[in-house]
C-alpha cells in the first residue's frame, strides 16, 4: 500500500485531493489538522460521493511541534507528503505581527527536519503561491519569473519555495514546489473574494436592497477550480519531473467579470449596489497576476478544465 500524508487535509484542496486518492484502493491517506472536525470533513467528502473509508486516517497533530510531527512520520513512514497546511489569508498576514509568516515557515522546516530525523526519502509537494511573484508590466508568470515577497504571507512562501529548490538541486530530494494561482470551490472559506461577493448578492436579495463594498473591480486574476488544481497536485506527486510547476488556468479574469457573473445569476444589476472603497485594497497590490502553465501541460499533460463562469455558478448553486 502506498501511504500519502496530507497536512491541512480539511481545507478545500485537501478535500478534493483526498477524494481522488481514495478511488485507488491501494492508497492509504493520512491527514493532519490542528482544528479537525470529523463531521464537517466527512460531509464535504460525501458531497463528492466519497463515504467513510478504511484507508483514510485523520489525526489531530500540531505541526509546530517537531517532536510530535517526527513521531507521527516515524509511525506511518509516508511515501509522499503533501504540505497544504498553514495560514492561507494574505490579508490577515498583514496585521498579525508575523504570526502567519512564522507558522508557514516553521511548518515547512519541521516537515523537512522530521523527514531527516527518520532518514526517509518521500516525494514532497510544497504548496507555493502566485503571491510570490514580483509585479511586472505583462502580468504573466511562469517558473522562471522573478520573486518578491510583498506581504508576510508571500515572504514565507518565497522562503519555502527557495528551500524546496535547494533541497532538490543540491541534496537530491524528491521535492516539488507547486506554485498555485487563485482557485475556488464550494468549500472555500467565507472570507475569500468570490464567496464575499456571492454573500453580498444574497443579502441584497434577502433585504430587497442595500450595497456591497469592494476595493477595485479592475484587478485581474487567474481563477481555477480547486478540483482541477488537486488533480495537478496528484499528477505532480506521482509523475513530477521538475522541482517547480506553475499551476493555473492561464486565463486572466477581472474582478468586474466575476461580479457580473454573480449578479446576473441573481438577476441583479451590480452597478445599482456597488460601492468602490479604495481603503479595502491591499498596499502594493499587483494589478494583474496570470499563470503561464506551459510546463505542467507539456510534462504532465495537465490543464485547468472548468471555466470561470462554470466555477462561479458551481459555488453559488452548491452554497444555495
Amino acid at each position: 500500500m502506498q501511504k500519502i500524508f496530507i497536512t491541512g487535509i480539511t481545507g478545500q484542496d485537501g478535500v478534493f485531493l483526498t477524494s481522488k486518492l481514495l478511488k485507488d484502493k491501494k492508497v492509504k491517506v493520512y491527514g493532519s489538522s490542528r482544528k479537525f472536525n470529523n463531521s464537517s470533513f466527512y460531509k464535504k467528502l460525501e458531497k463528492l460521493n466519497i463515504g467513510s473509508d478504511e484507508n483514510l486516517f485523520i489525526s489531530k497533530l500540531n505541526l509546530l511541534n517537531v517532536d510530535e510531527l517526527s513521531k507521527f512520520i516515524e509511525d506511518i513512514k509516508p511515501d509522499a507528503i503533501v504540505n497544504l497546511s498553514g495560514p492561507s489569508s494574505v490579508y490577515k498576514s498583514l496585521g498579525d505581527e508575523g504570526k502567519s509568516h512564522d507558522e508557514i515557515v516553521s511548518i515547512f522546516d519541521n516537515i523537512i527536519e522530521a523527514v531527516k530525523i527518520n532518514s526517509l526519502n518521500p516525494t514532497i509537494f510544497q504548496a507555493s503561491s502566485s503571491e510570490m511573484f514580483k509585479s511586472s508590466d505583462l502580468g504573466i508568470f511562469d517558473e522562471s519569473s522573478e520573486l518578491e515577497g510583498l506581504t508576510p504571507y508571500a515572504e514565507a512562501k518565497v522562503s519555502n519555495h527557495k528551500k524546496s529548490i535547494n533541497l532538490n538541486e543540491n541534496d537530491g530530494w524528491k521535492i516539488h514546489s507547486g506554485i498555485m494561482f487563485n482557485h475556488e470551490s464550494e468549500f472555500r472559506d467565507e472570507a475569500y473574494l468570490i464567496m464575499q461577493i456571492i454573500n453580498s448578492a444574497k443579502k441584497i436579495i434577502k433585504d430587497k436592497g442595500g450595497t456591497f463594498n469592494i476595493g477595485s473591480i479592475d484587478l485581474i486574476r487567474d481563477w481555477s477550480f480547486a478540483g482541477d488544481i488537486s488533480e495537478a497536485i496528484l499528477k505532480i506527486i506521482t509523475e513530477g519531473k521538475s522541482n517547480s510547476y506553475v499551476i493555473g488556468s492561464g486565463i486572466g479574469t477581472s474582478v468586474k467579470k466575476v461580479v457580473e457573473i454573480i449578479f446576473k445569476y441573481f438577476d441583479l444589476e451590480y452597478e445599482e449596489f456597488l460601492v468602490l472603497d479604495p481603503s479595502l485594497n491591499r498596499e502594493k497590490n499587483t494589478y494583474k497576476i496570470v499563470s503561464n502553465p506551459l510546463k505542467i501541460k507539456q510534462e504532465l499533460n495537465w490543464k485547468s478544465i472548468m471555466s470561470i463562469e462554470d466555477l462561479v455558478v458551481r459555488c453559488i448553486e452548491k452554497k444555495l
